[in-house]
């Protein structure tokens, strides 16, 4: 189960859960509805951006990965 808690992981199963949240939102209430939520998804990636540099320019200290 260690190999499958990686960062490469979780991004595939978030992408995943994105899927559904759009597939779900336009079954049950409509293309128009998508939309709506589609700013929400922006404002997700950037933050998902913006962390996953903050990981590679400042990585945790050695003593913290034990």
């Amino acid at each position: 189960m260690r190999r499958y808690r990686n960062y490469w992981t979780y991004s595939a199963g978030l992408l995943v859960a994105w899927g559904l949240v759009f597939l779900l939102t336009g079954l049950l209430r409509g293309g128009h509805e998508v939309q709506l939520v589609l700013p929400v998804f922006g404002g997700f990636c950037i933050g998902w951006v913006s962390t996953t540099i903050a990981r590679y320019v400042y990585p945790p200290p050695k003593q913290w990965l034990s």
